[in-house]
């Protein structure tokens, strides 16, 4: 496994290494001795998670703040921008953002540590997006900054007009929400 350094140094890029042939390709998508050799990091996944989205989803920017998740996200099928906000006040990122096309044709991986918000807008007619998370869902505790909060600037790929959840269009601006300290 390569791993690649984003703008945020704490937010990482994987790249596995890939077995092909004319039969197809076999990869190892997870390996928990590999992950921490490769990355340093030491966690724990206790739950995993698999959406199905249409062209122009945009899911984000959710974070948990008593619980938070780091994740490990993945593209099966399609592509997708995936996204991730230093909500970590006491940080030097803190507020800023990276982002990179996750699909199922480069098989990349994106380490996005506790303490971020993440969110993913799909480019394809359909994505579907896996993520192992390192604390369980608590929808009580479950945050969203806005998608398009300007002091956050996100870069978002144009020409998609995003379908939103309620939730998502309800979201507060960075400013008004609650961080980590």
């Amino acid at each position: 496994m390569k791993v690649k350094q984003t703008s945020i140094p704490d937010v990482l890029l994987l790249e596995p290494k890939v077995f092909s042939d004319k039969r197809g390709f076999f990869y190892e998508s997870y390996n928990e001795n590999q992950f921490f050799e490769s990355t340093g990091i030491r966690t724990t996944f206790v739950q995993d998670n698999h959406t199905i989205s249409v062209k122009g989803a945009l899911h984000g920017l959710h974070y948990q703040l008593h619980q938070p998740q780091g994740k490990l996200v993945r593209v099966v099928v399609g592509s997708v921008f995936d996204v991730a906000v230093d909500l970590r006040k006491s940080s030097p990122t803190f507020g800023r953002w990276t982002g990179t096309t996750l699909s199922a044709a480069n098989k990349l991986q994106m380490w996005i540590p506790a303490g971020f918000a993440h969110g993913f807008l799909v480019l394809s007619g359909i994505a579907e997006f896996l993520y192992k998370a390192s604390e369980y869902y608590a929808p009580e505790d479950e945050h969203c900054i806005l998608w398009s909060d300007p002091s956050i600037g996100i870069g978002w790929p144009s020409g998609l007009a995003p379908l939103l959840s309620a939730k998502d269009q309800a979201a507060k601006l960075l400013n008004d929400a609650a961080i980590f300290t």
